[in-house]
């Protein structure tokens, strides 16, 4: 792979994490159902990665069970920013889950006692600044806040997840990984999707089988192929496009248009999303995407 296709595979996949609200919304099945389809298929396909390449490494199953539970909570970010997308649309549900790198950095700081820079605290600010201004007004009643509020509780579960995948991934493939963590959520959530999945539209699995393959599985796996031949620094940029993809097509599909305030807003999120990356002194891993 050269520069030039490494980056049409970066963008490819940015721009299938960016589909992931869009799935989830042309979705009608419970975010539960959804939660569980998505992981099962991603499950399939990663069974398959995981055959390519160089041989998986063998892991203990203590080991296996924190992936597991790392996967858990994988599994509530998703579940949480499928009801943000459900309440209040993808455009708020997307720009809310990017609160994440505030959350990140406040967790890193604290769980691993690494000092808070200040540019790190400017990301916090641009962060909290975004979210005020995606919403045109804080009504707890509206669809809009309370969509934000579940987007937020997504992007909280998401940083857990990034700064939990620093103990438990380490010396593994990321497909491997992934597996594992996938793997937890199908089986944890299983008992209680069960009575609902007769009532799943084929539609709706086709929605859902292409957010398992292509929104985690491929995803995951441009990723990490691009990262061979582009450094972090180029690859967090283009992942800031992410909340582009998602907010334009659903602007086309579901007429979702945003207001200037809230494409502001979006514009410091996504900043802090940028800063946030290049201040990092970990290169982002495959499993750090959602």
């Amino acid at each position: 792979m050269n520069r030039r296709s490494a980056l049409f595979a970066l963008h490819l996949g940015a721009l299938f994490f960016g589909l992931s609200g869009i799935f989830g919304k042309l979705a009608l099945a419970a975010p539960l159902v959804i939660v569980f389809g998505r992981a099962l298929f991603a499950v399939a396909a990663l069974m398959v990665f995981n055959r390519l390449g160089e041989k998986p490494a063998r892991i203990t199953w203590q080991r296996c069970l924190a992936l597991a539970g790392a996967g858990l909570l994988l599994g509530g970010h998703w579940w949480s920013f499928f009801i943000a997308v459900k309440v209040s649309g993808v455009a708020i549900a997307t720009l809310g889950f990017a609160s994440f790198p505030a959350f990140t950095v406040l967790l890193e700081g604290v769980l691993f006692k690494e000092r808070i820079r200040l540019a790190e605290w400017g990301v916090v600010a641009l962060v909290c600044l975004g979210l005020v201004l995606v919403t045109p007004h804080f009504d707890f009643g509206s669809d809009a806040t309370l969509g934000l509020g579940w987007a937020v509780v997504s992007g909280l579960l998401f940083a857990l997840v990034s700064v939990s995948n620093r103990a438990t991934t380490q010396g593994l493939k990321p497909a491997q990984a992934a597996l594992w963590q996938n793997l937890g959520i199908v089986l944890c959530t299983l008992p209680l999707a069960a009575p609902l999945l007769p009532e799943v539209r084929a539609m709706d699995w086709l929605w859902i089988a292409l957010l398992g393959l292509l929104c985690t599985a491929l995803a995951h796996s441009l990723f990490v192929a691009s990262l061979r031949v582009l450094n972090a620094r180029s690859a967090s940029v283009v992942f800031a496009l992410e909340p582009v993809y998602g907010i334009a097509f659903a602007w086309w599909l579901f007429n979702e248009q945003p207001g200037l305030r809230m494409l502001f807003g979006g514009v410091l999120i996504m900043l802090a999303t940028v800063l946030s990356a290049r201040l990092n002194k970990h290169n982002p891993s495959v499993e750090d995407l959602s």
